[in-house]
């Protein structure tokens, strides 16, 4: 048995050794492959079952085909900014073509260009599906579409535009059914007459007529080739605006009708070479435009498109705007009619753009006056002027502020300047005003600061700095760019741009939408772009700056001043060519375009209006009265939206502060406590970047010594007061209170006395004494007289019965009366209202004066006239008294411009 055993042991010790050194060498993969193949084929399994429940569920909620929907378009609701309806578009300019009158050039361009496999699928293409597939999986899901014109139709009938899971499965059933119940050429027909080809164009044979007055069979390959091209992006490829990218679009279907056989290289290139615009004729503008709330349709129809695959005129959308109902209807009557403004043409042109500051929500567009069409041209976004002035603070100071940190006291010389190549530059006013302030060259809207400002930040960062603000240039930016040369603008983008100064810095992009809600009540929210373009400390001090040019008296804007609002603002304009002029007889005062763009902290609005000087046309020009005009507009609709929203001021960020200098210094200086208020300006720095050194040019004034009593003799007050250390300038403000009464001012003058006649017995008399020289003002000295109850009765008068005088006597002194208590001569020195002051002294306020004219009662020998008929400041806008087009009347220049030997500015420069 052992030895069975021992054998049995060793062969089991045998085994063991042989299994392991089997396991040291290679394994057999036949397993791992069996288990990996098993994972996959159940995961396989599982995926398809998932898969095929969740496409039974799409499926079955599925909408039925319906012929109706698949023939006729489905009418879109547009809702205010409250949700109550404004108005429904739909079911308009669509005329109907069948298969058999459509030509084979126009369906070999849609095979081409849309589906070359239409007539071999069965609704779906799996080949270009499975390529599809592939760049959604590489680039993201909804990168790529594989959608045959039989898909197209579904989608546009019944679907939404969203690139879901759940709308491919359930576009793929439909698709399938519909090419079960229906032709391809039945398919094809519902495809060509529901596409939308952009303005007001539904269906190909009225995008035909549309663009090109003809009927389908007279198209030719170019103008065919565009048309198809259009449905892509109906907005994008419009012709009328945007030639270039249509020009591109259509010369891709070019291509591809070239690639899949149906025209030569050499016919397309035949048609390649067309300009894009030939064969074009002007859209119609038969149809009335009656209603005030077009204009902001207009804008809601392209802002649509531009969200995606949405179509307003067959989509059935809901779509919820920002239009204040009430303002719209205010801008539409402000333009139309002459109650609010009146215009000197009815040619005269106008575009207004109204925004929320905060926002970038565009509350109501002024499209034009007079219009006469539906969809027809918008003068608040389509048209596009030189700015003029009015880009200074985006492209000149708002950058200087961002950048070099400059403050609202930056000095500037205006002076004799040209551009850096040479060209001699002009102030409009044609003269300089020496060292200024970047507050007071913007606000007078100096050209020469401007363009010193530009070449300071840099052409590349001012360009950087606007772009930011909605307002790109296509080129390089050269000099002219700083008072607004070469680069036009809308007032949509110029509101838009100013509000971010508005809105703390930060940029929104104005928007007329706010969502959408399909057919199947999905909600699609309008993804608009908001961003911070500036500084919190940039922002408010160009609106500071901004707020002088409608408060200063040398603003360009006064007349646009709202005085109960916080509002800040910009002029501009701009000029002809001498050429222009000397063709068209227009004088040196007209001007092409006016400009007036600003905010407050709840609106922006921005204002243009000219002419359309149509080429080959005599010219039109804005004349000094009607150069008012859009001011006006800015002034009545800001008052207008001002009724309904409390105005708040703009707040000061903490990075701003603000700081009284030296009026003059350079650089700046600070002022101590003791400076006089007139020497100093309150200006605004970034935090950090302010002035440190302090003056040392004013000190503390020694105050007056002071001395009072009462004379029981002659029952009346002695004041007196002595200051050893006065000139001859020096002046004496004298106060009085009663009983601790309020204080009243006794005069203010050189004299160093005082007499008060008749004080009340009893009552305490508390007097104070100030000292003024050279505008400083010393602490009060002051004193107090009590006078006794009882006035005793003189010597040898005892047993004698004094007699009451009568009412409105005094036996021994005449009691001033109320205001005149300094009239103690009446025979001397008449002032100019016939009282007189002691010393013959004249002050209008019944003080004693010091006998120099001082209108203001002060006293001081000083008249507000330089002697030379020089009062202030000059008024920028003009030296003649006129009334404006509407209600306001323009204020009188408060300054006499120097003659100029050149009265005639740089005709190529902004005229302002």
């Amino acid at each position: 048995m052992a030895e069975k055993y021992n054998t049995r042991e060793e062969r089991r010790k045998q085994g063991q050794t042989q299994k392991k050194g089997q396991d040291k060498g290679p394994k057999k993969p036949t397993n791992m492959l069996k288990r990996i193949f098993l994972i996959l084929v159940t995961i396989g399994i599982i995926g398809l079952v998932a898969g095929g429940a969740a496409m039974a569920y799409f499926i079955s909620d599925a909408p039925k085909l319906d012929e109706k929907l698949l023939k006729d378009p489905v009418t879109s609701k547009i809702l205010d900014e409250n949700g109550k309806l404004l108005a429904e578009i739909g079911k308009e300019n669509r005329d109907y073509v069948n298969y058999e009158d459509i030509p084979d050039l126009v369906e070999e361009a849609f095979l081409a260009t849309e589906d070359s496999r239409f007539y071999e699928h069965h609704g779906v293409d799996f080949l270009r599906l499975g390529s599809a597939v592939i760049a959604n999986f590489k680039n993201g899901f909804g990168s790529e579409g594989a959608s045959t014109l039989t898909q197209q139709v579904i989608k546009r009938s019944y679907l939404t535009p969203d690139k879901t899971i759940k709308r491919k499965v359930q576009e793929m059933w439909l698709s399938i059914q519909l090419e079960r119940k229906y032709t391809k050429e039945e398919i094809f027909e519902m495809y060509v007459n529901k596409i939308f080809f952009a303005n007001r164009a539904n269906g190909i044979l009225t995008a035909s007529q549309t663009y090109y007055g003809k009927d389908l069979s007279e198209l030719k390959l170019n103008e065919a080739a565009m048309l198809v091209g259009l449905p892509q992006s109906p907005s994008r490829y419009d012709p009328y605006k945007h030639p270039e990218r249509a020009k591109e679009r259509r010369d891709i279907v070019l291509h591809l009708m070239n690639k899949h056989g149906y025209i030569t290289e050499a016919e397309m290139k035949d048609a390649q070479s067309i300009d894009i615009t030939e064969g074009l004729q002007e859209i119609d503008k038969s149809q009335i435009d009656t209603t005030a709330y077009d204009a902001f349709i207009d804008l809601v129809i392209e802002e649509v498109g531009d969200m995606g695959d949405y179509n307003v005129f067959t989509d059935g959308l809901e779509i919820q705007t920002t239009i204040d109902k009430d303002a719209q209807e205010y801008v539409y009557n402000m333009l139309n009619s002459d109650e609010i403004i009146n215009y000197p043409s009815k040619d005269l042109q106008a575009g207004v753009t109204l925004l929320d500051t905060e926002t970038g929500e565009i509350k109501a567009v002024g499209g034009g006056r007079n219009t006469t069409v539906k969809r027809g041209w918008n003068y608040a976004t389509d048209a596009k002027r030189s700015p003029g002035s009015t880009i200074k603070p985006i492209l000149d100071y708002g950058p200087a502020v961002e950048y070099l940190n400059w403050s609202t006291y930056q000095q500037i010389k205006d002076e004799e300047y040209s551009y850096s190549n040479g060209t001699p530059l002009k102030n409009a006013s044609g003269r300089h005003y020496g060292t200024v302030t970047t507050r007071e060259a913007l606000a007078r809207s100096l050209n020469i600061p401007a363009l010193k400002t530009l070449q300071a930040v840099g052409l590349d960062r001012a360009r950087d700095f606007a772009t930011d603000l909605g307002i790109p240039f296509d080129k390089e930016i050269t000099e002219s760019a700083a008072l607004g040369g070469g680069k036009d603008v809308s007032t949509l983008e110029l509101a838009g741009a100013y509000s971010s100064f508005g809105n703390n810095g930060i940029y929104n992009e104005p928007h007329s939408v706010k969502k959408i809600v399909l057919r199947d009540k999905t909600t699609i929210k309008n993804k608009t772009e908001s961003k911070p373009v500036m500084k919190d400390s940039t922002a408010f001090i160009v609106t500071d700056m901004l707020k002088s040019v409608m408060k200063e008296p040398y603003g360009t804007g006064r007349l646009a001043n709202i005085p109960s609002l916080p509002v800040a603002g910009k002029t501009g304009s701009t000029n002809f060519t001498p050429e222009q002029r000397a063709a068209n007889n227009i004088p040196s005062s007209g001007v092409k375009d006016s400009w007036m763009a600003g905010y407050t902290t709840n609106y922006t609005v921005a204002v243009w209006a000219g002419y359309d000087n149509a080429s080959g046309e005599q010219m039109e020009y804005l004349g000094e009265s009607s150069q008012r005009i859009p001011k006006f507009i800015f002034k009545n609709l800001m008052e207008h939206m001002a009724q309904s929203k409390e105005t708040k001021d703009f707040d000061q960020p903490d990075s701003v502060v603000k700081v009284g200098v030296i009026k003059g210094s350079n650089p700046a200086v600070k002022a101590n406590e003791y400076t006089p208020s007139s020497k100093i300006t309150y200006e605004y720095y970034v935090k950090g970047h302010e002035p440190t050194q302090v003056t040392t040019e004013y000190e503390k004034i020694d105050s007056p010594g002071i001395n009072a009593s009462y004379n029981q003799e002659s029952n009346e007050i002695n004041l007196s007061w002595s200051y050893p250390k006065g000139n001859g300038n020096t002046q004496f403000e004298v106060k009085m209170s009663v009983d601790g009464g309020a204080q009243s001012v006794l005069k203010k003058s050189k004299d160093t006395s005082l007499t008060i006649p008749n004080p009340t017995p009893g009552s305490k008399y508390t007097f104070s004494v100030v000292a003024l020289v050279d505008n400083q003002q010393s602490d009060p000295a002051s004193t107090s007289v009590k006078i006794p109850a009882e006035v005793e009765v003189p010597e040898g008068t005892e047993d004698e019965e004094i007699e009451d005088p009568a009412e409105g006597e005094n036996p021994e002194q005449e009691a001033p009366a109320e205001g005149e208590e300094d009239k103690q001569d009446k025979d001397k020195d008449k002032n100019n209202n016939g009282e007189n002051s002691e010393n013959g002294n004249n002050d209008n306020n019944g003080n004693n004066g010091n006998g120099n004219n001082d209108n203001n009662g002060n006293g001081n020998g000083n008249n507000t006239d330089d002697g030379n008929g020089n009062k202030g400041d000059e008024d920028v806008e003009g030296g003649d008294e006129v009334t404006d087009p509407g209600t306001v009347e323009e204020e009188k220049p408060v300054e006499t411009p120097e003659p100029d030997p050149n009265p005639d500015p740089d005709p190529n420069k902004d005229t302002e």
